[in-house]
């Protein structure tokens, strides 16, 4: 078993993912991601801009930010985003007031400011979510350097 398997369903299953949508969108997720690539974080989000266009999965390697969507009629799987780390810009991400999500945004490579807003389970997960994105995008930014 390749590194991205290893870690990528222990990573969907820390974020309350379940198998069904899990086992939907990998296919697509897979084809996007090199086998040495260790997932950091899973999770189901939305475009708060957006609310009908359907769910969206984000994951997040070391090297790589995927997102997929499934549409809420037919629930047919697209990808929406596929963009290395290296080419994403002005990356921010906060806690909702709620506390129980966490909005991110960053610019794509072809200047499209792209925002999601991951539904968590409890304050506790989006402080570790927070944690995450620090540890992956902090490094990035020191590698840019």
């Amino acid at each position: 078993m390749d590194v991205f398997s290893r870690t990528f369903l222990p990573a969907a299953a820390e974020a309350g993912v379940a198998i069904p949508t899990v086992s939907r969108h990998l296919p697509v997720v897979r084809r996007c991601v090199e086998s040495d690539e260790t997932t950091v974080l899973v999770g189901r989000c939305l475009r708060p801009e957006a609310p009908l266009s359907g769910e969206f999965m984000l994951v997040l390697t070391h090297r790589r930010l995927v997102v997929t969507q499934e549409t809420k009629v037919l629930h047919r799987l697209r990808l929406h985003l596929n963009a290395n780390l290296r080419h994403l810009s002005n990356v921010s991400w906060s806690p909702t007031a709620s506390r129980t999500a966490l909005d991110i945004a960053a610019t794509a490579v072809d200047g499209v400011r792209e925002r999601f807003r991951m539904r968590l389970s409890s304050p506790d997960t989006v402080w570790h979510a927070d944690g995450l994105l620090r540890q992956v995008f902090h490094k990035q930014h020191a590698l840019a350097a």
